[in-house]
């Protein structure tokens, strides 16, 4: 699949000066349909539940593959999490929602006749008006990496993979990380040379295809200032019930897999 990948969309110009746009695209789809229709044979004919396997199939996972799993699949969570619009709680709750006081004619004026109290506003809950503009060549996710779609498929699997005992299964799980490693960089490399998109080098100096590296490395500015800006960037309750998720799927597949009955 990756090989495939790589060597259409590399030559997808020459490709389409000899056969056209809409005959390279439908090839395109058709191999890639084919190729991922063997990888997911592979898995269900072969991989799956095969030997070595690191502890027993329906034995806890270790630990450490716990923590390891909870860390990477609620990356990869929190990265899908951001792609829906914000979620919010559909009940707001209002203050000086009250009636105006009536006033006797012996009562000494008050500033505000209002009586104060609070009311429930019931609303939407996906807020659709979160329209916050950027105010640089990086915002939001793509300060974690500028292909948070690769990536959050590749962490979620990695986060499974730690989980499986299966040494076949977690390398074919682990895959989707190494899609988004070569494939993103191959993209990156492409749309510097102005095939089939474009890099603005402002914003590639500013980001990353691997995880945190401009982060880390101080692409961005001070490590903490870019912290509180993605705090402020970013989705939090999409991010809490991601990370929530993940925490239940460790929970409930650390201990132990339940094998399918024959």
């Amino acid at each position: 699949f990756i090989a495939e990948n790589l060597i259409l969309s590399e030559n997808r110009t020459y490709i389409i000066e000899q056969i056209g746009d809409q005959a390279y695209h439908l090839c395109y789809g058709g191999l890639s349909t084919i190729a991922m229709g063997t990888v997911a044979y592979g898995y269900v004919k072969k991989v799956r539940f095969s030997e070595p396997l690191l502890w027993g199939l329906t034995s806890p996972v270790p630990p450490l593959a716990r923590v390891v799993s909870f860390a990477t699949l609620s990356l990869g969570t929190f990265l899908l999490s951001q792609v829906p619009p914000k979620v919010q709680i559909p009940v707001e709750v209002t203050q000086g929602g009250g009636t105006p006081r009536v006033q006797s004619e012996n009562e000494v004026p008050v500033a505000t006749p209002v009586q104060k109290g609070f009311s429930l506003q019931v609303r939407c809950p996906f807020d659709f008006t979160d329209n916050k503009d950027p105010s640089g060549p990086v915002h939001g996710i793509e300060r974690i990496t500028r292909h948070p779609g690769l990536w959050s498929f590749g962490l979620m699997g990695m986060g499974v993979a730690m989980l499986t005992p299966s040494v076949p299964q977690r390398a074919w799980l682990a895959m989707p990380a190494f899609v988004a490693l070569i494939g993103g960089a191959h993209t990156d490399s492409r749309f510097r040379r102005g095939l089939g998109g474009e890099l603005p080098e402002e914003y590639d100096n500013a980001t990353s295809n691997i995880p945190f590296r401009a982060i880390v490395n101080g692409s961005q500015g001070n490590v903490l200032d870019v912290a509180r800006d993605m705090a402020d960037e970013i989705k939090p309750l999409n991010a809490a019930i991601a990370i929530g998720l993940s925490g239940l799927v460790v929970l409930r597949r650390g201990r132990g897999m339940k094998l399918p009955v024959r």
